[in-house]
């Protein structure tokens, strides 16, 4: 009995002590991106958020998908790019990079991730419409991939 006792003592251990170094390998909140100044380049659409399934699974970009993290998918913009999302509807904007490509439903022109649709109130409808600014310079370790 003891002895079972021991191990199941060890197992919590050993399981906390894996999560508690998963949440610090893999920070949960990441901070906005900045964008010094927009191009002038403006599209405008519907745009939809993703997260649930798809947190933990690859991008496109090749980095780890993270629903708290400032990022985006749209099917043509470079990977690594920053755009600045702004809710026509209540004027909040965000700062997201772009990582993924998508959305393939609908007419949409962009997919935020959860934090980005928090940040323009956008999470309870689940699609509003946008407004998309390129921000310059890109980012310098932006991809190009013409998916």
């Amino acid at each position: 009995m003891r002895n079972l006792l021991q191990r199941r003592f060890v197992s919590k251990i050993l399981l906390s002590a894996s999560f508690a170094l998963a949440v610090v390998a893999h920070p949960v909140h990441a901070e906005e991106p900045e964008c010094p100044e927009i191009t002038g380049r403006t599209v405008t659409g519907i745009a939809s958020w993703y997260g649930g399934k798809f947190h933990g699974r690859r991008t496109a970009s090749g980095e780890i998908y993270n629903k708290f993290s400032y990022t985006a998918a749209h099917k043509k913009i470079k990977l690594g790019t920053i755009v600045r999302v702004t809710n026509t509807e209540n004027g909040e904007s965000v700062n997201v990079r772009i990582n993924d490509r998508g959305p393939y439903h609908g007419n949409r022109v962009i997919d935020l991730s959860r934090a980005a649709a928090s940040e323009i109130d956008m999470l309870d409808s689940g699609t509003e419409k946008v407004r998309i600014e390129l921000c310059s310079p890109p980012a310098q370790h932006a991809i190009y991939n013409p998916r």
